[in-house]
């Protein structure tokens, strides 16, 4: 036997399908999490039925192409419907998964898809009552409303999807499985099995098919996962990190370098734009200037809000920037692209200060810009930390 009639006939087939049922399973797992995670999203549940559906379908691929099998008809019917029950439930799926998550999937165009294989598979076993009767060849039974119905929807589908802004794998997947399609399509009523690459097309391309989705699924697991873990460090209003998240960080700098600056931000009058303009336009401004403290502690340290209009910047002690210098840019920066401004003071840590002891010295030259004019940098000198410990020793005496 040589190698392409190995790769042709029953052996082949009978790769191909345990190929496409170990990535089946895969998928199957991978849904099974996400709908465990986010179980109000009916679009998950959908998935797994469309996997199992997809699994049955091989399952019966690998017992039609087993020695001796003798499958009736009705295998080779059934495991055609499947296919292309399956096909449209898990590309509905990831049409709704990479445009509307949370939106509900179940829809006319949806069931009047799933409705009708069966319809067209019903009318021509009633016009054709000899089809079940037929003999088959080993490797598919030919229904023609089936077999053309399915290369409509993969077409429809695939023209579709221009004009929405999906994963380029799934585009690539839909012109792939096309292709298998056509192959199918011309095995069965043109060639007959003696073109043996058309005959390798039907077999192996699905697993091409399917690893294109598998990949497209773990993607969707993978981005999942980070969102989960950006959500816990992030503030959702400034996307800022949050306090928490902001002191590990500079903890772990102090540690490294030696040394770090926090410049500490209050925006003015932030209660008074809240009274006078809304919640809405508050936060507007509130984002604005989270945004401008982000662009210039980027690369040089990092960005965090504290508490409120309360922002945060850090910079690290191994860059030439100094934080005095970078808290003066943001404060210009707000009071001519936001229309507020905002107070700022500005500490370096000391030998044997925690990140906590240099954050609170920030928050009190804040203090001091916000009562002696507002809109304005204020640095806590050397000098002044100095005799603030002397003071402090002398009352533990």
């Amino acid at each position: 036997m040589t190698n392409v009639n190995w790769l042709t006939g029953s052996t082949g087939m009978i790769l191909s399908s345990a190929c496409v049922i170990v990535i089946v399973i895969l998928m199957l797992f991978m849904s099974a999490k996400l709908h465990q995670s986010y179980r109000r999203y009916k679009v998950y549940g959908w998935l797994i039925a469309g996997l199992m559906l997809v699994g049955i379908q091989y399952i019966i691929r690998l017992y039609m192409a087993a020695p001796e099998s003798n499958a009736s008809p009705w295998a080779y019917l059934t495991a055609s419907t499947l296919q292309i029950v399956s096909f449209i439930i898990i590309n509905f799926v990831f049409i709704k998964l990479y445009t509307r998550p949370s939106g509900r999937l179940i829809g006319w165009a949806f069931i009047s898809m799933l409705a009708a294989p069966f319809i067209l598979t019903g009318a021509q076993l009633y016009f054709d009552g000899s089809l079940l009767d037929q003999p088959v060849d080993g490797t598919s039974l030919q229904v023609l409303t089936l077999d053309f119905y399915s290369l409509i929807i993969n077409f429809l589908i695939l023209v579709d999807t221009r004009g929405i802004s999906l994963n380029r794998k799934f585009v690539l997947s839909l012109g792939i499985y096309f292709l298998y399609q056509l192959a199918s399509v011309a095995d069965g009523y043109v060639f007959h099995g003696e073109k043996p690459f058309i005959v390798m097309l039907t077999y192996y391309v699905p697993i091409i098919y399917f690893t294109l989705q598998f990949l497209m699924l773990f993607e969707w697991v993978i981005e999942r996962m980070l969102d989960i873990h950006q959500s816990s460090i992030t503030d959702g209003l400034t996307s800022l990190y949050n306090r928490k998240h902001f002191i590990s960080r500079c903890e772990k700098w102090l540690r490294e370098h030696g040394v770090i600056s926090i410049i500490f931000c209050d925006i003015d009058n932030f209660k008074k734009l809240n009274d006078t303009q809304g919640h809405h336009a508050a936060d507007v401004i509130l984002k604005k200037v989270a945004d401008i403290i982000k662009e210039e502690s980027n690369g040089i340290g990092t960005a965090g809000r504290y508490g409120g209009e309360e922002l945060l910047a850090a910079v690290r002690g191994n860059v030439k920037a100094k934080a005095a210098d970078v808290a003066e840019t943001i404060r210009r920066r707000v009071e001519t692209e936001t229309g507020v401004t905002i107070s700022i003071g500005v500490s370096t840590s000391a030998s044997g200060q925690t990140v906590l002891d240099v954050v609170k010295e920030a928050d009190e030259a804040m203090y001091t810009s916000k009562t002696t004019g507002k809109n304005k940098v204020s640095v806590v000198a050397k000098s002044t930390r100095s005799k603030s410990r002397r003071n402090k020793a002398s009352g533990e005496d």
